[in-house]
């Protein structure tokens, strides 16, 4: 019987929109080197970095700048640079869709819900906005939040769902691990952990009830 149900952020629960991300850095920082670092399936480079806690929101804020072109009005002492990198990240992230907030409240009545997931410090400040926004806090609903830059651990590496079974404290085929990824799924699986696989934009809920049906029946 699943106890447990574990959510990816971005892409299964936040909405994301990359071109809007990567135009934001173009127009608004003037770094035009994002396709770099950012597609439409993860982060690389020094923004991976970032979400492995490598380097700092700082050092990741300097990075940026430094490869800027010159935005015309604003000094090198003007702090709205560091705040438009902050918000060009931001722009990666949409917003919650309400289903899904009542999709939250439905299931923690029943099962302890956790966040696994690889994120930052800077993005994870809007999404905590999102969330308060949508009226569910995210500290009121997960029980635990997981973030790879906290955790010094990246999915799709199995030494990130060893660590999330071993401090959830349960047995791994007690608990349901959702992702928009198929990498980090299969590897969630290798763990032992049971899972479903979202592709971003379908019926969350739908998928989720069905695919707890099935394991209840095993």
């Amino acid at each position: 019987m699943i106890e447990a149900i574990i959510f990816d952020l971005g892409g299964v629960l936040v909405n994301l929109d990359v071109d809007r991300c990567k135009k934001a850095f173009v127009e608004d920082v003037g770094y035009r080197n994002i396709g770099e670092l950012l597609d439409a399936s993860h982060q690389k480079g020094f923004y991976s970095d970032l979400e492995q806690g490598l380097i700092s929101d700082e050092e990741f804020r300097r990075r940026i700048l430094a490869g800027a072109e010159p935005r015309p009005g604003v000094t090198d002492a003007d702090c709205s640079k560091e705040n438009a990198v902050d918000h060009a990240m931001w722009a990666l992230l949409t917003g919650v869709d309400a289903y899904k907030i009542e999709l939250l409240r439905e299931l923690g009545k029943k099962y302890d819900l956790y966040l696994l997931s690889n994120n930052n410090g800077i993005s994870m400040v809007r999404c905590r906005q999102l969330f308060a926004e949508a009226g569910l806090p995210m500290d009121s609903i997960f029980r635990k939040q997981f973030l790879s830059y906290r955790m010094k651990l990246l999915k799709p590496s199995v030494e990130i769902y060893r660590r999330v079974v071993s401090e959830i404290g349960i047995a791994p085929e007690k608990m349901l691990f959702i992702d928009d990824s198929r990498t980090n799924i299969d590897v969630a699986s290798s763990a032992g952990i049971n899972v479903l696989f979202y592709p971003q934009g379908s019926d969350l809920k739908t998928a989720l009830y069905t695919r707890l049906e099935e394991l209840e029946k095993c």
